[in-house]
């Protein structure tokens, strides 16, 4: 037997030849420098925010050149699989506006000619091109079995060298074909090993997209490509597939730094232009007065579904991920404020090597200005949408509440500088819970804390109970806010805020006190959006029945 004959005794299903594939997985008419990328993750559980910011970066270099972005589900450890995965990667990915062009789609179909885009279900194509290595001599099958293989390693370490198959360790290297025939008549279970060419005194040097040159060691592993039960392993598939579907830059975590010279290799071997990788940091969270990486175990929000809960758009997400791409991202967002973020031109020279630090405050000041550009329609429309999903209370309570509710969040945005208070749509229903008769009068029912401790209530009712015979909603700004002045300065109260400074034990407190008196008279709080707007929208009858709540407390 030779090894033709033991790649055909091996594989006897299989017919075609690397030729016959390649074939069929012609290359892709795209115009000079177009790039195709790939996200391609493992259907093992949740989709982390790290793997969102990988994969916009993917996204964004193969769209603004004009190229392709798909997404592959590298599926080849099935043990570990987790029903449901690749639903939430997809619903992930399009609810941060990454839409890829080819791949699997939420309806259980795929998009594109390079498919399938499942990796166990291109098992035989994998299976062409290692019977192909192995009749050149360049893979062979290993019989060794759990037991072996730890001893192998137990006497490595005992002799303190590097674990592993290799060199005079991989002891069914050499076997001959009359060995391996004699095991195969047996029934042993088998893997198959590609038969590295490397030596342990070479290394190798590669350009990292973000890291630049990077010289390490040269693979003398004789790795798996092939598990016992026929599924090739994510190194082998990998490499067929990213071939076939015609990627030429690979963006991933750092983690797979150590795995380049084992793909570098592989390419070379299968004889297939290597793609250039970019080996990005990982994102870095604070955690107390130090940082360190999200821990997908321990940190809620290191699940990238964590911020759809949550409540913030999709676009304040990526908005913000773009600000970690590239430093300069927000100088030029500053100059185009109205342009959509993939006119942006990302630079791979310009990324953060170290591991850039996703701060939730930068992401909530981001939201909240995204969304005080909104109109007050699309505030509710969104606010109600994510209610649906995630708080069905609020969401009854806003589409029984359509018109008040808009007008609610009008307050403060047809303005030059729009008021920035939502920055997430769980926000909302704490916000402006006191709008809702039913919500203030459970937030006030132990009294009225919001007013300050030093501002007696006698004469805060006295305050209220002036402002309630003044009380007319047709007063335009300008009308109200003398009112407001006269009452005060009625009851003694400092013209100004300047004035009281000067004599504070002159006065219980200035105009502003008077304002912020009215304030918690009707919301039970001290921040609130514009009083005067505030009023108009809750109208005359709803702020006489609070003033007059107020004025009764006993």
């Amino acid at each position: 037997m030779n090894q033709t004959e033991l790649a055909q005794r091996l594989f006897p299903a299989i017919e075609k030849l690397p030729e016959d594939v390649l074939a069929s997985y012609p290359a892709r008419r795209l115009k000079a420098g177009a790039k195709v990328t790939r996200f391609g993750p493992s259907p093992t559980g949740f989709l982390t925010i790290g793997g969102i910011f990988a994969t916009l970066i993917s996204e964004r270099l193969a769209h603004q050149s004009g190229g392709v972005f798909y997404l592959r589900i590298e599926d080849t450890d099935r043990k570990r699989e987790v029903e449901g995965s690749i639903g939430d990667i997809l619903h992930s990915l399009s609810y941060c506006g990454i839409y890829p062009d080819e791949g699997p789609t939420a309806d259980g179909d795929e998009a594109g000619e390079y498919g399938p885009y499942k990796q166990t279900e291109r098992a035989s194509l994998y299976h062409v091109f290692i019977k192909n290595l192995i009749a050149q001599g360049l893979a062979y099958p290993c019989f060794c079995n759990t037991d072996e293989l730890q001893q192998i390693r137990d006497k490595q370490q005992a002799a303190k060298l590097n674990t592993g198959y290799y060199g005079e360790w991989a002891i069914h290297r050499n076997l001959t074909l009359e060995q391996i025939e004699a095991e195969l008549a047996t029934g042993k279970p088998y893997v198959v090993r590609l038969k590295s060419p490397g030596l342990p005194d070479r290394r190798i040097k590669y350009m990292d997209l973000i890291k630049g040159e990077i010289e390490m060691p040269e693979n003398e592993q004789d790795i798996v490509i092939m598990k016992s039960d026929g599924i090739p392993t994510y190194h082998f598939a990998h490499a067929v597939d990213d071939w076939l579907m015609g990627t030429t830059h690979v963006i991933r975590g750092d983690e797979w730094l150590a795995s380049v010279p084992i793909h570098l290799q592989l390419f070379d071997m299968l004889g297939f232009r290597r793609p250039e990788y970019g080996h990005l940091a990982p994102l870095m969270k604070m955690d107390g007065a130090s940082k360190r990486k999200f821990s997908k175990r321990k940190d809620r929000d290191a699940a990238a579904s964590y911020y759809e809960q949550k409540g913030y758009p999709g676009i304040s997400i990526t908005e913000y991920l773009m600000t970690l791409i590239n430093s300069n991202y927000e100088e030029w967002r500053v100059s185009q404020p109205e342009a959509p973020y993939s006119e942006f031109i990302i630079a791979m020279n310009k990324m953060n090597v170290s591991g850039a630090l996703f701060d939730m405050d930068k992401l909530m000041d981001i939201s909240k200005g995204i969304i005080a550009r909104l109109s007050a329609d699309e505030v509710f429309e969104h606010t109600a949408a994510w209610a649906a999903a995630h708080d069905t209370e609020l969401e009854a309570t806003l589409l029984a509440n359509r018109e008040y509710a808009t007008a609610i969040f009008q307050i403060g945005r047809a303005v030059e500088k729009p008021r920035k208070d939502i920055a997430k749509w769980s926000d909302v229903k704490d916000l402006y819970a006191y709008f809702f008769d039913e919500s203030f009068s459970k937030s006030i029912a132990a009294g009225y804390d919001a007013l300050p401790a030093s501002m007696p209530l006698e004469l805060a009712k006295q305050v209220v109970s002036e402002y309630a015979q003044t009380l007319d909603l047709q007063d335009d700004r300008d009308s109200w806010f003398g009112k407001v002045k006269a009452i005060g300065e009625q009851l003694g109260f400092a013209k100004d805020a300047k004035t009281y400074k000067k004599n504070p034990e002159q006065y219980p407190g200035h105009v502003g006190d008077v304002a912020m008196i009215l304030r918690v008279a009707l919301t039970g709080r001290t921040m609130t959006p514009d009083l005067y707007d505030m009023m108009h929208v809750m109208g005359d009858a709803r702020v006489r029945a609070r003033l007059n709540q107020f004025i009764g407390l006993g």
